[in-house]
């Protein structure tokens, strides 16, 4: 293990949720997540004196969890070829059509502040806070200063874990999870129709809802309704 690896491996083990979400990811909408990362500031381990404390504020926005199978992630951009390799072992195991769910997040970091008081009684003060606001998607996270979006990266995978099981229940419920006879799950059908008509009401690029098109192999399915739309959109009749 290289002294990078090592770093990380001491972030990680030294990240604690001190105050989760009360609340978990929304299956069928984005969940919007505040937080606030707490650190002793990295000069502290020269000054055992120094007592106090990092508080970074911020919001992740976790999109709505989507069904997607091995040979759609293939398709993706902006995966390095590690990656590629990986989503190929899934088709040549399991199939390119098994579906999966997939999360995306959006990290908006907030303000910086550094407050002369020691960790414990900046914690106890935040979650005062968060009571009075009665804020069910507040966090507290412990983290390592240097290091604070590895922390991150450890709080979102906890609360994906912890999420997961019921929003695959859910999709289950309604059948999101049941693939059609193209190899497409039911989910991405639906979410396409959710897509031609956030393009009516001028919410998405025409350019967007292709590109998902696309990743499904679905556009020759789709063309003459896409084109349709899309001359409507530019002459502004929608």
């Amino acid at each position: 293990m290289d002294y990078k690896d090592e770093k990380i491996a001491e972030a990680v083990k030294e990240t604690m949720v001190i105050r989760p979400p009360r609340q978990l990811l929304d299956t069928f909408g984005a969940t919007n997540i505040g937080y606030y990362m707490v650190t002793s500031p990295t000069y502290a381990e020269m000054d055992k004196n120094a007592e106090e404390t990092v508080v970074r504020k911020g919001r992740v926005i976790a999109s709505r969890p989507r069904v997607v199978t091995p040979y759609y992630l293939s398709r993706l951009e902006g995966f390095s070829n590690d990656a590629r390799h990986y989503f190929e072992s899934l088709i040549q195991q399991h199939g390119p059509n098994v579906p999966g769910i997939y999360y995306t997040y959006r990290n908006e970091p907030g303000e910086l502040s550094i407050v002369a008081d020691p960790m414990q009684l900046v914690v106890d003060k935040l979650n005062s806070e968060i009571e009075r606001s009665r804020d069910p998607l507040m966090a507290i996270i412990k983290g390592k200063d240097d290091m604070w979006d590895v922390s991150l990266l450890k709080f979102i995978h906890q609360i994906t874990s912890h999420s997961m099981r019921g929003n695959i229940a859910q999709m289950q419920s309604r059948g999101l999870l049941d693939v059609d006879s193209t190899g497409v799950p039911i989910e991405a059908r639906v979410s396409i129709e959710g897509m031609f008509q956030r393009v009516v009401e001028g919410e998405l690029e025409p350019r967007e809802l292709k590109n998902e098109l696309d990743h499904w192999g679905m556009f020759e399915d789709y063309q003459d309704r896409f084109f349709a739309l899309f001359n409507r959109t530019r002459s502004g009749r929608v």
